[in-house]
Order: C-alpha cells, then structure tokens, then sequence
C-alpha cells in the first residue's frame, strides 16, 4: 500500500510538473510567438504605405515673382516661379504687346527664371503647370519708368550713303552708364566686318568699321535700349532694328596747294574740278571729312560761325557739309572764274565754280553735286590748317584704329 500510494503521488506530481510547464508555455500562444516579427513587419509596411499617401495628397503649391495682381511691378529683375511639393512641367509668360519671356528651370525644376527682365508698361500672364496636374495663372503689370531717353540715329532708315557714313547715334539725355548702353546696342554688316563704338561725348556714340565701308555693304543696327537705365532713374525706350546700305565707293581729294579737286569712283577717276578753298586768315580745316547734310540751296551768313557780319548770302548752291562748324563744300557763282584754281579766298569752305539759281547743269558745282551723296569722304590736305577734330562732323576716320576703339566703353 505505502509503495502503491508513493507511486501515485508521484504520477500526480509530475502531471502537475507537465500541467505547469503547459501552463507556462500558453501564457504566450504559439500563434503568438509566430506572429510577433510578422506583425512588426506588417506596421512598418503600413507606416510607409501612409507616408506614400500623405505625400501623394499633398498638392503641388505654385508661387509666382511678381505676385499676381501687382500693377506697378519692378522691372528691372526678372520673372521667377517657384513650386514646392512638387515639380515643374512648363511655363509662359507672355505680355500684351505680344512678346514672350524665355527662361530656364533649375536642375531640380522647382524654379524657373527668366533670362531677361520683363518690359516696364507691360502687362504679363503667366501660366506654369506642375507635374501632376498643378495649373496657375496668373498676372501683373510693370510700372511705367518715370524719365526716358532716345538715340537719334544718322543714317536714316533704309538709306543708302556712301562709304565714309558711320552711324551715329545722339542721346537725349546725358548718359553715364555707357557701358550699359553700349552693350544694348549693336551694329552688324553684310559682308561681315568688326565694327567697334567709340563715345565722343556723354550724349554721342558712333559706331564704324577699321577701313571705309564696302561698296554694297548693307548694315543693321540694334537698338535694344528699353528699359536700359542710362543713368540713375533714367531708361531708353527703343527696342527695334535698322538697316541703312552703302552705295558706290566715291572719295575725293581736294589740295589747296594745286587748289584742285579730284573725285574717284571705285578707284578710278571720273573728274578733275578747280576749286578755291579757305584764305590765309580763314584757312580750311584738313583731314578726312564726310558729307553730312546736303542742300540744293541755302542760306549761309557769317555770324553763325563767328565771323560778325563779313557775308550773308541767301542763295548758297550745291551746298554739302563737311563739319559741324560750318565747313562746306558748296558752289559759289559770286566769284570770278578765274579765281577757281588759282587763288584760295573763301572764308573756309571749299567752292566749285556755280550759277546763280543752282539750275545750270553745265557748271562743276552742279556736277560734282549731282555726283555725291551723303557720306561720301571728301580730304583735304595742303590747306595750311592742322587736322579736323574727329567729332566734329561724321569725322571719326581722322583716329586710328587703336584710339577708336579706346573711346569704347565695353
């Protein structure tokens, strides 16, 4: 009995053994266990998955620079659109007067900027879209400048002129930037040439090739001056081109001391004129000089080149300009013939035998007229006067190379 009832204690006690390792071990189910790096798995899957969402939610927000609905909006710093939470597809901005500004992304096309500043005056739209789907539109109109300036130009649009023309331009307002301005202006020919600016003043710019001109040359000029502050708070206004052409090579010597003129086309020479040039007290000036005005008739009188009141004639013939201080090559039918190549008694022009009425064909102030046009070179030399100043007429040839393009400010 005492063995018997050892021996079931001792199975009741290890039942109990088993029955509390059992218990043990299902305080923490199987399926527990098994599911614990599974379920830590699935929540950072879901975690991620979330993020994914959110983001995707999130819209593409688009900024642009100057806000829409500004009217006097800065132009003198470029157009920028900016986009968060997403990228940039494409963009337009267009004004009213029908120009477009171009500009480029970033590299991670979160921005676009444009190359050049908007126009002042204008108004711009501006449509940007964002991968996506994103669109905007807005726009904005510049400010009007509050002081402007403007380059008068010689030559003429669409003239043609002989080989010595350069162009030159007359500002309106004294400029300081000339740098600025110079860059916003350029002069091109056909055939291709270096043509270099030179600023004689702070309100003259003159632009020209090393060598005159070639016969047939066509050139154009750039003016892309708008909005181009020439000094503080004053800007241009133009923004065009210009084509002038250059006619037949025509270049005439005049000599003082053989007092005769003679005029070459195209290297040959087509006539032989007697002329009579400035007086000992009244000498011509010498140099290379360019026709720049060109009259059938006009009034000369001497007090408006500070000589009082030696002469005042109405009727002047064939009158060509030579220098802005009253220089002309003109015909003169008040002088006796016998004076054209012999003696030099004129108050500093140079005169061609002439009749009265500027009508007679036959005469050589009417032929050599006839024969020019604006911008020819007329040189003098032998006239006992020292070398015309360069900015005195169109008279920039009178420089050399190396001091022409010394007066360029770029």
């Amino acid at each position: 009995m005492g063995v018997s009832h050892i021996s079931n204690r001792s199975e009741e006690q290890s039942k109990w053994s088993r029955r509390g390792i059992l218990a043990a071990l299902g305080a923490v189910p199987a399926a527990t266990l098994l599911t614990g790096c599974s379920g830590s798995a699935d929540a950072s899957e879901g975690t991620e998955q979330t993020a994914s969402v959110q983001a995707a939610a999130k819209k593409a927000t688009i900024s642009v620079t100057p806000a829409d609905g500004t009217t006097k909006a800065a132009f003198a710093s470029p157009v920028e659109i900016a986009v968060t939470d997403g990228t940039l597809a494409t963009v337009t901005v267009t004004g009213n007067d029908g120009s477009t500004l171009a500009g480029s992304f970033n590299d991670a096309k979160t921005k676009w900027t444009s190359s050049k500043n908007p126009y002042s005056g204008t108004k711009y739209t501006v449509t940007a879209k964002a991968d996506g789907g994103t669109e905007q539109t807005s726009t904005f109109t510049t400010k009007s400048p509050g002081e402007t300036f403007v380059g008068y130009f010689t030559p003429e649009a669409d003239s043609t002129s002989g080989v010595g023309m350069p162009v030159s331009l007359n500002f309106t307002h004294a400029v300081s930037d000339k740098a600025a301005v110079q860059k916003a202006i350029t002069v091109t020919a056909e055939p291709a040439v270096e043509i270099v600016g030179h600023w004689f003043s702070d309100t003259r710019l003159d632009f020209r090739p090393e060598t005159y001109w070639a016969a047939g040359t066509k050139i154009t000029l750039s003016l892309r001056l708008k909005d181009v502050e020439g000094t503080d708070g004053v800007y241009g206004v133009q923004a065009k081109d210009v084509t002038f052409h250059i006619g037949r090579e025509q270049i005439s010597t005049v000599d003082l001391s053989s007092k005769e003129m003679v005029v070459r086309r195209g290297g040959e020479t087509v006539a032989t004129y007697p002329v009579s040039g400035g007086d000992s007290d009244h000498t011509t000036w010498s140099g290379i000089m360019v026709i720049s005005e060109r009259f059938k008739q006009t009034r000369m009188e001497s007090s408006t080149v500070g000589l009082g009141d030696e002469y005042d004639i109405s009727d002047v013939p064939h009158a060509q300009r030579l220098t802005t201080s009253g220089t002309f090559v003109h015909g003169n039918y008040w002088a006796s013939t016998s004076v054209f190549g012999h003696q030099n008694t004129s108050h500093g022009c140079v005169g061609l035998h002439d009749a009265k009425g500027a009508n007679n064909t036959s005469v050589d102030g009417y032929k050599f007229y006839d024969s020019s046009m604006l911008g020819d070179v007329v040189i003098v030399k032998n006239s006992g006067e020292k070398t015309v100043e360069a900015s005195n007429g169109l008279n920039g040839w009178n420089l050399s190379w190396s001091d022409w393009k010394a007066g360029s400010a770029v």
